[in-house]
């Protein structure tokens, strides 16, 4: 079982406390300029005017009161792992970041709480002009850069409830910056991990990729288990897709199951640009997480690729946001679901084609797998189509475990539950072989153990 490791605080807000005091706190800390405690007051204010959603699953058990929201570790950030402190490097051995940043990555940053510890970018990108930097540094370094581009166009400071907190106090994340034309041949990597009992998450990450810019991406994120104890996960993810650019954003989010994990990711994509979408959600009691394609230019994509599992106590509301507004633009979502011990599983989605969007195509399969009697999948599609001449398929299937598929592979010698593990193993296929390798293996892992006891 994941477990919280003992570390030293340089600061701990005090639990449930969400004041003015507090963010001009984080702001003065972080040594910030006034546009960004101007942006941070603003959202605060439009949080607190805000009502909690009533949509989706129940929030009823955050406690907000009890959340610390700002946890500054006792760490300075490094860029060799061997200065970080040992309880804290402890953490990311164990889940092999420095590994996997030795054998497959460009770069690689790692949070713990509400810092960044480590961040480092090959030297090779570097001298290509490639940004890659803790959120925090790039508003001291690329001012006026962020300024622009931070929760202007794409995620606005007025967007919903839990965006609003996220921008009242955001801390660490990721930058990324591509310059036109630059491809970034390996992949770029951060991993956020939440260790403290009833903590606050809120990382942001920036990417901006110029135009026939290419950068693939990889977040992970993890929390251990705190029993009943709360905790509140509420990223945000912005990225810009300059003409003909192309981004994939993989993420594999293992919460523990006392976190919710209300998460906001959205890209713009302009003319004959490509975001990818490619996700595993496997933790937290309650996931809300809908990554959004704006497709703004003539010729702009999208490819969002999902899997969701639930398990006893878990709500996983998962899904896509789609808008059409330009002409040949086109759309894909994949989505796959996992429910067991009475599990819950939505896929939520919305695909909006404006007027003028002419030969937009959308294409939407959900696939679910239920795995008992207690367990339920929900499948809640929108779609506001205002143009003729597009081509629009959605495609809903739910099925339960096959008796079949198990007698015949218990048939050929193998034992039941290794049977079950085969066919969930198959079901998920198409998605985990997008992931990038480390976290397809993890997926793979994970889902492996929550299917032990899947049968009898």
């Amino acid at each position: 079982m994941d477990t919280a490791v003992s570390s030293r605080d340089a600061y701990v807000a005090e639990a449930g406390i969400l004041n003015e005091g507090l963010v001009r706190f984080i702001s003065k800390d972080k040594k910030e300029p006034e546009w960004m405690l101007n942006k941070r007051l603003k959202a605060l204010e439009l949080f607190k005017k805000t009502p909690m959603p009533k949509w989706g699953p129940d929030l009823s058990r955050l406690e907000m009161d009890k959340i610390i929201f700002y946890r500054k570790p006792d760490a300075k950030q490094a860029s060799d792992w061997e200065e970080v402190p040992p309880e804290i490097k402890k953490t990311f051995d164990a889940l092999g970041i420095p590994e996997a940043e030795q054998k497959a990555l460009g770069g690689a940053g790692a949070q713990f709480e509400s810092s960044v510890i480590y961040h480092k970018l090959k030297k090779e990108f570097g001298e290509q002009g490639v940004i890659f930097e803790d959120m925090d540094v790039a508003v001291q370094k690329y001012p006026e850069l962020v300024k622009k581009y931070f929760m202007t166009n794409c995620i606005p400071i007025s967007d919903h409830k839990f965006i609003m907190l996220h921008a009242a106090v955001w801390s660490g994340g990721t930058f990324i910056y591509i310059p036109r034309g630059v491809k970034v041949a390996l992949p770029l990597q951060a991993y956020f991990r939440m260790n403290a009992k009833r903590g606050g998450q809120f990382e942001h990450t920036l990417i901006i990729a110029e135009p026939h810019s290419e950068v693939r991406y990889i977040e992970g994120c993890s929390a251990p288990q705190f029993g009943r104890a709360r905790a509140l996960h509420a990223g945000g993810v912005e990225i810009y897709v300059m003409e003909g650019a192309r981004v994939r954003y993989s993420s594999v989010e293992n919460w523990s199951t006392s976190t919710f994990n209300l998460n906001t990711k959205r890209a713009i994509v302009e003319k004959n640009g490509i975001i990818e979408w490619v996700s595993g959600n496997m933790g937290s009691c309650t996931t809300m997480l809908y990554p959004c394609s704006i497709l703004k230019g003539e010729g702009a994509r999208t490819d969002n690729l999902g899997i969701a599992y639930a398990g006893r106590g878990q709500n996983q509301d998962t899904g896509a946001k789609v808008y059409h507004l330009a002409p040949n633009t086109s759309s894909t979502i994949k989505a796959k679901s996992i429910s067991k011990n009475g599990g819950v599983c939505t896929y939520r989605g919305l695909v909006k084609v404006v007027r003028g969007a002419k030969n937009s195509k959308v294409a939407a399969v959900c696939d679910a797998l239920i795995l008992d009697p207690k367990s339920v999948s929900n499948t809640v599609p929108s779609m506001d189509i205002g143009e003729e001449s597009v081509q629009i398929s959605h495609e809903a299937r739910v099925g339960k475990l096959s008796t079949e598929k198990i007698f015949y592979l218990m048939s050929r010698g193998i034992k039941e539950e290794d049977a079950v593990q085969m066919i969930v193993a198959g079901f998920i296929e198409p998605i985990i072989k997008e992931l990038p390798l480390e976290y397809a293996v993890e997926l793979n892992k994970l889902i492996q153990l929550e299917m032990v006891g899947a049968v009898g």
